[in-house]
């Protein structure tokens, strides 16, 4: 499992498989599910992410691999692998 934060738009991924996606479903205002052929699910998305999923963690911080890196001021997106 990923998961990405993309500051410059507020948003968060988080991808549970590298298979393709097929269809993408609305599960409420700003949060999208993508499904594989199978109905399966393959990433998450979260508009708004700060405000809908509670990351205010993210907001000053780059994590890669888990590290501390530096500032996020520097930085468009973060990613963490789990």
């Amino acid at each position: 499992m990923k998961v990405k934060y993309f500051a410059d738009t507020d948003t968060a991924l988080i991808e549970f498989s590298d298979r393709e996606t097929v269809e993408t479903r609305e599960i409420s205002e700003n949060v999208y599910a993508d499904f594989d052929e199978n109905g399966n699910i393959v990433s998450m998305t979260v508009e708004h992410a700060k405000a809908n999923a509670e990351l205010q963690e993210f907001s000053g911080l780059v994590l890669t691999s888990a590290i501390l890196l530096k500032p996020f001021a520097t930085h468009a997106s973060i990613s963490l692998t789990l």
